[in-house]
């Protein structure tokens, strides 16, 4: 007979390797879903994970894992802050779509001006969008008792209806002949969101992930609320016996998280993506999820997560060019990688127990 047994207190050993073995067990996987579909496995993974560091266009792609990696992280960071506290965030990918409706509808406002002022305004602007989704959920939870999963998914639908309005409606481009989409605000120097050094990838939203990654790790480690957040997410009844406002902490973690959304999807509209279309929700919300959990919920962790599922974007599609490996096999992959994340977690807190006394 096989039973889990809850640990005393959670293992640091299994903690800290189960990112590792979730990863190992994703490539394996991986390996038998690549087989399955007729490629070759072993050519597969390198064009994913090697080809593009070390490869012979490394030079091009090292700049696009920053370009994907950016807005990953700065959401993963928000959404981790939220999880830590038990605040469960599931609609950063409707923040980052009103964030970048937002921030660009702030700035086309004011076409064809040249002022340097636009592309701050618009920063700020996409800020407050995400923060204003973000809210939606947490004042429901707060007032009414909502269960803030649900709310906050069901909202990234209305969201993408939201930008379907607006690329074929309110922001399109009056110029443009039979192609829904705003103007290409990449193309406007008051709005675009170039290479702050050529040849890296790094913008602005690169900027805004690094700044991101260090307020939330000093928050956690050196601040009072950051202990709150830490006491709310491992003991609820202590934190509210202690004194802990849960109120406050659910606004704050659902604003923080819509803010750095909100955030990413203004960097994402102004500079790799250029325009509100239909298609502009990328799926950055979602995939932030599998980084945070990656990441073990912790802002270091969080970049280096980050970069790695930053390397099944650029590899995944270098594959999908190449080797004819479809997008929704890149997509399976990544969703496999949470799903073993989290099923190796399972043995952080539990211990497999077989027969009498024997333990694994």
């Amino acid at each position: 007979m096989i039973r889990l047994e809850r640990r005393p207190t959670p293992s640091r050993a299994w903690g800290a390797a189960s990112p590792l073995l979730a990863v190992a067990l994703t490539m394996v996987a991986g390996v038998l879903m690549f087989a399955a579909l007729g490629k070759d496995p072993v050519e597969a993974l390198r064009t994913i994970f090697w080809d593009p560091v070390f490869g012979e266009f490394a030079w091009y792609f090292r700049g696009q894992l920053l370009v994907k990696a950016g807005p990953l992280i700065l959401i993963a960071v928000g959404l981790a802050m939220g999880f830590r506290a038990g605040v469960w965030n599931i609609g950063a990918e409707g923040q980052y779509i009103v964030g970048a409706i937002c921030g660009a509808a702030a700035g086309l406002a004011f076409y064809p001006s040249d002022s340097w002022l636009i592309f701050p305004f618009m920063v700020i602007c996409g800020a407050l969008g995400g923060i204003a989704w973000g809210m939606i959920p947490a004042l429901l939870k707060v007032k009414f008792g909502t269960n803030e999963i649900l709310v906050s998914l069901m909202l990234v639908y209305v969201a993408e209806n939201l930008l379907a309005s607006a690329a074929v409606g309110w922001l399109r481009n009056p110029d443009a002949v039979g192609f829904p989409g705003s103007r290409n605000l990449s193309r406007w120097d008051a709005s675009s969101n170039l290479e702050l050094i050529a040849g890296t990838g790094l913008h602005w939203g690169g900027v805004a992930a690094i700044i991101a990654v260090i307020f939330a790790y000093v928050l956690l480690t050196r601040h009072l609320m950051g202990f709150q957040i830490r006491l709310a997410g491992a003991a609820p009844r202590a934190a509210r016996f202690g004194g802990v406002n849960t109120a406050r902490l659910v606004v704050f973690c659902l604003g923080f998280s819509g803010m750095l959304a909100g955030l990413a999807g203004l960097f994402e509209v102004t500079g790799p993506a250029g325009q509100v279309s239909i298609d502009f929700a990328s799926g950055y919300g979602f995939t932030a999820i599998i980084v945070a959990f990656l990441g073990r919920l912790n802002p270091l962790g969080i970049v280096a997560a980050g970069l790695l599922m930053a390397l099944t974007y650029v590899g995944g599609e270098a594959a999908s060019a190449n080797l004819g490996l479809p997008g929704a096999a890149i997509s399976a992959f990544q969703g496999m990688l949470l799903f073993f994340l989290l099923a190796v977690d399972v043995l952080t807190n539990f211990r497999v127990r077989i027969w009498q006394g024997a333990t694994a």
